[in-house]
């Protein structure tokens, strides 16, 4: 009789529970919205669910599988490493001949993990001309981008999105995350052009049509960039209300041929002449028995992993896609190869992939779906993996830092939830690890599809509203 009670008592407080979780999403503001919770505890039982086997629309939570498969392959100490190969010979201070640069898809070639420094790569490469005594260069600066195929952008993006940074095209050879930084200052008068600035260093090999207009201070800044596709044409059409500030980074056309434009004026600034022309090649060329005049080499995938995740960088993580693919294959790296991989390193993993439709590695494509069954799954399943610390860490900590920087202060979730958000249009998700009242571990994957509304504020609310319930009770 004793035994029966049990089970009835046990029966009863998880449906309550189930109810309590739908209670707090019946409060929701968006109930046109499709919701799915999956809640594990640390072996890997489900503990609670809803909707947990429906398909829903990952965002940026994807780059949570994408990750895990580059941090398998690759391990968290691997290094990029670009080169400066020389195909000449010097006489005096003078190189005579091509300078080749070797783009190997380190995503880093920017201020991104150099303390802000956008231009340290190129002052290592710079030092290292300027040791060999070189001056001058008398002949062409090539880009050698043989490493990847032509297709830069995944299959599902949006053309709107190409003219940002978070859409930004993909190269193996890129500088300053292939985008200009603007800055803009509408410290004039009224109906005035607002004056701006930007980086690298101004430089005119963007065309920025600064339509731009300042308005009375109590009218709210109204945003509007597009840079022309195939184009580095930029039109700047917002309006800003007086004495407002506005930062923005937006895309470039030609990545590889930008890296050497910015490289090639670097130098000279730098007191290197330059001679010659830019030339992007897609061909291999032939670099054995040149000789390497400069190298860099990155910092280590752990780092890259944890910048990709806890600023949930699409442009990080879609060239490290595609140097997955470029390791596993004698073909140059593809976007489609690389998803391939990823999905066999889940399906290795024991996750189930006839549900997981990827069309990119970031998530911003339409046209991918999980469930949050299988996520939570993984994330479960990482926890044995020898890379697990460096897939760990990557997460961004709740109220400290990355995408959960603002989020969940003031609760037992600050400093304590480390995870990953997801956003796109009509899309927010949530998934990663937390430690309860009573100190057990509990792992999680949430996601609210098809809501309308343009502010994700109140589904975060929802979300943490779940996260504190599950706290308490566990």
């Amino acid at each position: 009789m004793t035994n029966i009670l049990v089970l009835l008592f046990a029966l009863v407080a998880e449906s309550l529970f189930a109810q309590n979780i739908s209670s707090i999403i019946e409060q929701a503001p968006n109930q046109e919205a499709f919701w799915s919770v999956t809640v594990r505890e640390e072996q890997g039982r489900i503990l609670e669910s809803l909707n947990a086997e429906k398909v829903i629309i990952p965002a940026s939570n994807q780059k949570l599988l994408t990750t895990a498969a580059i941090l398998d392959h690759f391990g968290s100490d691997f290094h990029y490493e670009t080169s400066i190969y020389g195909e000449g010979n010097l006489s005096g201070q003078v190189w005579d001949g091509d300078l080749i640069i070797k783009g190997s898809g380190d995503p880093s070639i920017s201020g991104d993990l150099y303390n802000e420094d956008r231009y340290h790569v190129f002052s290592i490469f710079l030092e290292q001309l300027q040791d060999l005594g070189i001056d001058r260069i008398e002949g062409n600066l090539i880009a050698d981008v043989s490493l990847f195929d032509k297709q830069i952008y995944p299959k599902g993006w949006d053309w709107y999105d190409f003219s940002f940074y978070y859409g930004v095209q993909i190269s193996p050879l890129s500088f300053n995350n292939n985008a200009v930084d603007l800055e803009v200052f509408a410290d004039g008068a009224i109906g005035d052009t607002p004056r701006i600035t930007w980086f690298p260093d101004s430089t005119n090999y963007v065309e920025l049509v600064n339509e731009q207009v300042i308005t009375h201070p109590s009218i709210d800044y109204d945003e509007y960039y597009r840079r022309e596709l195939g184009e580095n044409r930029i039109v700047l059409g917002s309006t800003l209300p007086q004495a407002y500030y506005e930062d923005e980074s937006l895309s470039i056309n030609n990545p590889p041929l930008f890296f050497l434009d910015s490289f090639k004026k670097y130098l000279i600034k730098n007191g290197i002449e330059v001679d010659g022309f830019l030339v992007v090649s897609n061909e291999q060329q032939q670099l054995e028995s040149l000789r390497v005049l400069a190298r860099h080499r990155s910092k280590s995938m752990s780092e890259l992993i944890k910048w990709a995740n806890k600023e949930s960088d699409n442009f990080y993580t879609e060239m490290m896609l595609k140097t997955l693919s470029a390791d596993l294959s004698d073909q140059p790296g593809s976007f489609e190869h690389g998803i391939e991989q990823v999905r066999s390193f889940l399906y290795g993993m024991g996750i189930d992939t006839a549900y997981v439709q990827m069309n990119d590695g970031s998530g911003m494509a339409g046209g991918n779906f999980n469930k949050t069954s299988y996520i939570s799954d993984l994330l479960v399943k990482m926890k044995d993996h020898p890379e697990f610390d460096a897939y760990f860490n990557s997460m961004s900590v709740a109220g400290i830092d990355g995408t959960l920087q603002h989020r969940m202060k003031g609760t037992p979730l600050y400093n304590n939830f480390k995870g990953k958000s997801g956003f796109v249009t009509g899309v927010r998700t949530l998934s990663g690890y937390f430690e309860t009242s009573s100190g057990k571990q509990l792992i999680v994957s949430m996601a609210t599809n098809n809501y309308i509304s343009e502010k994700v504020r109140p589904i975060d609310s929802i979300h943490e509203q779940i996260l504190m319930y599950l706290y308490d009770k566990y």
